[in-house]
């Protein structure tokens, strides 16, 4: 019954917002964020983790190798990781243009990011020689998808069926 009384006080606070002239609100956590100010923020972070993507992760393994770079010494690994990575920033930009068009590269990119994520996790943990990780591409994989999903907007039930 609480949970119906929550719902019941937010649809209430939706119909307060627009009989004063506002617009259609998405609630998050901490408080109420304009759909505009979503897409907008969206928009921010699909390019920033897109040029990221692209040219952060080579100069962070560069820099910061233990935190960054799997492995000792040359490895045939990052080229190919920084090949798929680099290819998913070319198409993050390209969503940022319209990422309601692209709904489906951002979930692959939150849910694949939690995936990598999670699997370095535990190898960082069972191989002493790569705890670095925890501190490096660990958590910004974790950051990239939680401020990803954070940010897409509300699914309502008529999306995604067909007929």
């Amino acid at each position: 019954m609480k949970s119906f009384t929550g719902t019941h006080d937010k649809i209430n606070e939706v119909q307060d917002v627009m009989e004063r002239g506002g617009s259609k609100m998405t609630y998050t956590q901490k408080g109420v964020m304009s759909d505009a100010t979503r897409l907008r923020c969206l928009r921010v972070v699909l390019v920033a983790v897109g040029l990221i993507f692209i040219f952060g992760i080579y100069t962070l393994a560069v820099v910061w190798p233990s935190g960054w770079a799997w492995g000792h010494g040359h490895s045939h690994y990052l080229m190919m990781i920084l090949g798929v990575y680099a290819t998913l920033g070319i198409f993050l930009l390209f969503a940022s243009k319209n990422p309601a068009a692209h709904t489906s590269l951002i979930w692959f990119t939150v849910w694949s990011s939690l995936a990598h994520a999670a699997i370095m996790a535990v190898q960082a943990l069972t191989d002493s020689a790569e705890r670095g990780h925890l501190v490096g591409d660990v958590p910004a994989l974790l950051v990239v998808a939680i401020a990803l999903a954070a940010l897409m907007p509300a699914r309502s039930d008529h999306q995604g069926s067909s007929g």
